[in-house]
């Protein structure tokens, strides 16, 4: 079977879906690789090193996606809100299609990308076990998307992050308020941490305290009575709007002492909940920073604008989205492994056995014969169940 990369055509996007070094894994297992000519450059991966593992190359992106059996990208349309259109009409029926697809997002989408015919696969759906750890690409670009976050807060900060002791006296460290505990939050505590701030961090999920504390971020705990915090997979649960209102009050004391705030507050399919008001971004020092890493679902920030930088009562905010792709090297490389390796769970004999029975498959299958499988976006969407062919 023939696996396709194509060039990512969404606009300022620098990521490609698979990196030479995972090719010999993939031709082991009997597949073989044809990428478009130019996909991997503005990651950092030139035509020869994919040529060099045994890749071949095709001088468009009709040629790949016409030869492909198995299509992989990073931003499928539904995620690629741009220009993801243009693919469809090169897809076809009995392909596959794995990327992110947001699959939660416009169902027109979803149903436009099932009647090309194609098997598509969306990465957001991956399951949170422990057999599916290495194949969870949000966790990856969620990785990257903390660290880079707190690299734009300190870059922009007109402090220095340490405490310094110098000859000119003590420079106290800048304090550090990390909103939402999941996979960014954490990697934001750790790396804020690391260049020497004071961090504090609020999750409405009394579990994640430890773990922040782990980090050497101090746990900010509000008297609210959180019911339901987390689903099934570790991701927060919506709230209703009397426990976000509650939780702003007590929050806002909280901010005002921070000369940064990174929030990455989302729920799966909702718009991201508002848990810094215009009111406490007055209160805030001047010079003070926001990054907010839920702007592309609306922002946590009340003020945010999506993909800007702005300044609002002499504090930034900044609302860049696709950060993982600033860091396109490391975070292709690992979204990479984490399609191969999901990839690799589905292949037999050099053939794909899309086994249903799998959690991984079921999970994360979108669409299939003309239709919109999957049970979790047929209920989101309130969509008929299917009727079981017999």
């Amino acid at each position: 079977m023939l696996v396709g990369v194509p060039r990512e055509i969404f606009p300022g996007e620098r990521r490609v879906a698979l990196v030479p070094a995972v090719i010999p894994n993939l031709k082991k297992a009997g597949l073989e690789v044809i990428a478009e000519a130019g996909a991997g450059l503005e990651a950092g991966y030139p035509d020869a090193e994919y040529t060099a593992k045994g890749a071949t190359f095709a001088a468009n992106r009709a040629e790949v996606l016409a030869k492909a059996d198995i299509v992989l990208q990073v931003l499928c349309h539904g995620s690629n809100d741009r220009n993801g259109g243009d693919d469809l009409p090169l897809l076809r029926k009995g392909q596959v299609l794995i990327g992110f697809v947001r699959p939660l997002g416009e169902v027109a989408s979803l149903q436009e990308i099932a009647a090309t015919g194609v098997t598509s696969f969306s990465v957001e759906l991956m399951p949170r076990t422990t057999r599916a750890q290495s194949m969870d690409a949000l966790s990856s670009m969620g990785t990257i998307c903390g660290y880079k976050a707190v690299l734009l807060a300190a870059n922009t900060l007109p402090r220095l992050f340490p405490m310094l002791t110098t000859a000119a006296g003590t420079i106290t460290p800048a304090r550090v308020l990390v909103m939402g505990a999941g996979v960014a939050g954490l990697q934001a505590i750790a790396t804020a941490r690391r260049l020497g701030a004071v961090v504090s961090a609020y999750d409405l999920r009394p579990a994640v305290k430890e773990q922040v504390q782990s980090l050497g971020g101090r746990f900010v705990e509000l008297n609210l009575e959180v019911k339901d915090a987390q689903d099934a997979g570790g991701y927060a649960k919506a709230q209703d709007e009397s426990f976000y209102q509650r939780q702003r009050e007590l929050l806002g004391q909280v901010v005002a002492q921070h000369d940064v705030v990174i929030t990455t507050a989302v729920v799966p399919g909702k718009k991201a909940p508002i848990l810094v008001t215009k009111e406490m971004v007055s209160a805030m020092a001047p010079g003070s920073v926001i990054v907010d890493l839920a702007a592309e679902r609306g922002g946590n920030c009340e003020l945010t604008r999506i993909g800007e930088k702005f300044i609002d009562h002499g504090v930034t905010i900044i609302g860049t989205i696709n950060l993982a792709s600033t860091v396109p090297y490391h975070a292709s490389q690992m979204y990479a492994r984490n399609l191969t390796n999901f990839l690799l769970n589905m292949v037999k004999d050099g053939q794909l056995n899309m086994d249903v029975s799998d959690n991984i498959v079921s999970s994360t299958i979108v669409t299939q014969g003309g239709e919109i499988v999957n049970p979790r976006v047929r209920e989101f969407f309130s969509l008929p169940a299917l009727v079981a062919q017999t």
